[in-house]
């Protein structure tokens, strides 16, 4: 590999990482917690039929999961995105894909600073909002400056945790609904029953309701695309990663379906029924379950696991940063250094770890729906990169099973996302149009008005 910092530094990224390390990263960057949260306002755009809409969800999302396996065997790059699109397509679209993609990863560990900064408000109102900003922002940092296999460590925990939380849960629905009791008093004469399928389908259900739902549910399993810019720190990464793509969203895809099945049966009706913000329904829902003490102690733990995605946001973006700088489209000497000592981008860190800090001013839903737009993007060219580089450059479109590898399934993936498209918020898609419009300025001017191609750095062989 040639010189990354553009100095006399060598160091590279260390290939630490093993399947388990990545999955936990993956699991803990989706924070399966969150269907606690997404259930009453999916319930109620899905008529009540939550577990298919994750369903659909997740068919859609193991779609893209094997276009990013395709193309990590071919780019086992840490860039992700941006290096598929940069290679398959034409480097302009690759820059103009990172670019866009910083919305998501940039903006990720901002987001869960803020949740925790409102949990912790909402526990100890004396304390100046400030100090949890700043507080939470150097945990965060600071475990990153540790080493991507340090954050798997730290995270594994947390995960096994959130695992254990939701399987004593279900396991207390379960035991209500075995006892004939449901949220509305008892199971005998509700429209749903124990170990049946109208939690899934009914002579009432109808598609469109349920599409909507999945598509709400899609963003809950973002953070599994994120697993792919730890390419150069996963051992035997051609084999490993693709894998624990799809096997990360496999697993979060299962619990979730698991538990809402027994959550949709335990509240059958109008989630407006039981939840007083039907898009904020954890507490009601651990309240109605588990009682008063029970939903005390999730929520205190509901910080720590919100952590967790931050810590695994953070190392995500710190390595696309770093690709980025390596291949010269941004300052090489900042972002594309890696510290001897740690073998991190240490410098990217930092800096996300200040893009952080203004946590403090910004809105929640504003930073969400900025969010939505980045990771759209990614979702989008990993697809259409898949086709480009093996159907179109490749020619691998001779027998069946590369016409469904290469053609069909990444078209199925697009289009997923697509449809997703179509729901995006006005502010998500007004802002990123104007951060794509100063992309493209920079590109033009990077370029010497679009007279060469964006740099790239050159580590693969794309002649065959």
């Amino acid at each position: 590999m040639t010189n990354i910092s553009g100095t006399q530094s060598t160091a590279k990224l260390q290939k630490t990482l093993g399947l388990w390390h990545i999955i936990i990263i993956g699991l803990a960057y989706i924070q399966p917690m969150t269907l606690f949260d997404t259930f009453g306002l999916v319930s109620e755009e899905s008529h009540y039929h939550v577990p298919t809409s994750y369903i659909i969800a997740l068919i859609a999302i193991l779609f893209t999961s094997i276009s990013y396996g395709h193309m990590i065997r071919r780019y086992p790059s840490s860039g992700s995105a941006y290096t598929y699109a940069q290679k398959s397509i034409h480097p302009n679209v690759g820059f103009m894909v990172g670019w866009s993609s910083w919305l998501d990863y940039l903006l990720s560990p901002m987001v869960n600073i803020i949740l925790a900064v409102i949990y912790l408000e909402a526990l100890f109102p004396e304390v100046n909002h400030w100090v949890w900003v700043v507080a939470l922002t150097a945990f965060m940092t600071g475990v990153n400056l540790r080493g991507a296999r340090f954050v798997a460590n730290f995270n594994g925990l947390i995960v096994l945790i959130q695992l254990a939380v939701i399987a004593y849960f279900t396991w207390m629905v379960y035991s209500l609904l075995a006892g004939g009791i449901n949220a509305d008093g008892t199971l005998a004469n509700a429209k749903y029953q124990l170990w049946s399928l109208e939690p899934f389908w009914n002579e009432m259900t109808a598609l469109g309701p349920l599409i909507t739902g999945a598509t709400l549910l899609c963003f809950s399993f973002t953070g599994f695309d994120s697993l792919s810019s730890l390419a150069e720190e996963t051992k035997e990464t051609e084999k490993t990663l693709p894998k624990a793509i799809f096997l990360t969203a496999l697993i979060a895809g299962i619990i979730f379906i698991i538990s809402t099945y027994f959550m949709q049966i335990y509240f059958p009706n109008d989630p407006k029924t039981y939840f007083e913000d039907v898009a904020a329904t954890q507490p009601d829902i651990l309240q109605a379950v588990g009682g008063v003490a029970f939903k005390t102690v999730v929520l205190y733990f509901a910080i720590v696991t919100v952590m967790a995605s931050g810590i695994s946001a953070h190392a995500g973006v710190s390595r696309l940063m770093y690709v980025m700088g390596r291949d010269g489209v941004i300052n090489k000497k900042i972002f594309g250094h890696i510290s001897p000592k740690s073998y991190t981008p240490v410098y990217n860190i930092l800096i996300v770890g200040a893009v952080a800090l203004t946590a403090g001013f910004m809105d929640l839903d504003i930073v969400i729906s900025m969010i939505s737009f980045g990771a759209l993007t990614a979702f989008t060219f990993v697809n259409l990169s898949v086709i480009s580089r093996y159907a179109l450059r490749d020619g691998r479109t001779k027998s069946i099973k590369d016409i469904l590898s290469f053609v069909v399934i990444p078209l199925l993936g697009f289009l997923s996302i697509f449809a997703m498209w179509l729901e995006i918020e006005d502010t998500a898609l007004k802002f990123g149009l104007w951060w794509a419009m100063f992309g493209i300025l920079y590109l033009g001017y990077k370029t010497k008005g679009f007279k060469h191609p964006a740099p790239q750095h050159n580590e693969f062989d794309d002649t065959h």
